[in-house]
């Protein structure tokens, strides 16, 4: 008994470390594309460049060394659809219409909800019994983030910016929920593959790749003080921003429940916030500073009191 234990605690702590490393990633994505964007690509452009980049380079490589992976039923058809086009088309299209409408911290406490609404649905769809330290561990979460945020320096909100951050929010829930039950099902490697595919399709309906003027991929970007071309910078967000996170945070989902999964995400903005600093010269307050060590306690809160397993409520 005690040796199962010890064997649960350690695939959970796997599968922790695993989740952690995703969102430590995702993160990087955060200064990587600011550089190219100060470059002169839109949001949208820099959006369908690193997914369709990521599909291109990952499925070639699956392809080729793994194609078992790509082996799916048409029963399956729907689940990576909603992959795809929810946890990965839709989260990165509706954040950036959300931060060209908002203030980048409003923005960011918005699409952070996903958390609470993946709790939401496990508790009232799946009739689950969720501890009320969870509820708590995440109500400190999306606090501490909106003191990182400082939304209340935001203004007056622009409605439509409003609902794409909520949307963004609902996707990044979608995000979770479906990655936890292809996670278990399917090879994460070959779902992240064709993931990866359908939102490069997705996206590249809004902001076709191939319409950039070449000259944008030679263009100056600034990172840390030192000058390098657009394109391996959009390489490194490709590989280490996208393809990499998506492995790392479906490979999570195999052993971890979506609901503590979802909250391990506030590490992204922390993570972020420090490349930031080191990369671009920015740097958090004292005040948010001490927002972002709420946001780790509540995190700790979950991941302290979250069930193994959930139980079916009778």
């Amino acid at each position: 008994m005690v040796a199962g234990e010890v064997g649960r605690a350690a695939i959970r702590a796997r599968a922790v470390g695993w989740g952690l490393v995703s969102w430590v990633l995702f993160a990087s994505s955060g200064p990587l594309a600011e550089a190219v964007m100060v470059a002169g690509w839109s949001p949208g452009a820099v959006s369908s460049a690193r997914i369709s980049l990521g599909a291109v380079l990952l499925g070639s490589m699956i392809a080729v060394l793994r194609p078992r992976a790509l082996w799916f039923g048409r029963a399956d058809l729907w689940l990576l659809l909603g992959y795809g086009v929810f946890g990965v088309a839709g989260v990165q299209l509706l954040f950036f219409v959300a931060v060209e409408r908002l203030p980048v911290g409003v923005a960011m406490v918005l699409v952070n909800l996903a958390p609470a609404l993946v709790a939401l649905w496990v508790q009232i769809v799946r009739r689950a019994r969720l501890p009320g330290m969870v509820w708590v561990g995440i109500g400190l979460a999306v606090a501490g983030m909106a003191v990182v945020a400082q939304i209340w320096q935001g203004g007056g909100l622009d409605p439509l910016g409003v609902a794409a951050g909520l949307g963004s929010a609902i996707c990044s829930a979608g995000y979770f929920l479906l990655g936890e039950h292809g996670a278990t099902r399917y090879d994460p490697v070959g779902m992240t593959a064709v993931g990866l595919a359908i939102g490069a399709v997705v996206v590249a309906v809004v902001a076709p790749p191939w319409t950039l003027p070449a000259e944008l991929l030679t263009a100056p970007a600034a990172l840390g003080g030192v000058q390098t071309p657009v394109w391996p910078v959009l390489l490194v967000l490709a590989v280490a921003g996208t393809v990499l996170p998506y492995l790392a945070g479906l490979r999570a989902l195999r052993d971890l429940p979506s609901a503590l999964a979802s909250v391990l995400a506030v590490v992204e903005p922390l993570v972020a916030a420090a490349l930031a600093w080191l990369l671009l010269g920015q740097s958090l307050t004292l005040t948010q500073m001490a927002g972002a060590v709420i946001m780790l306690i509540g995190a700790m809160l979950v991941q302290l009191t979250m069930p193994e397993t959930v139980r079916t409520k009778s």
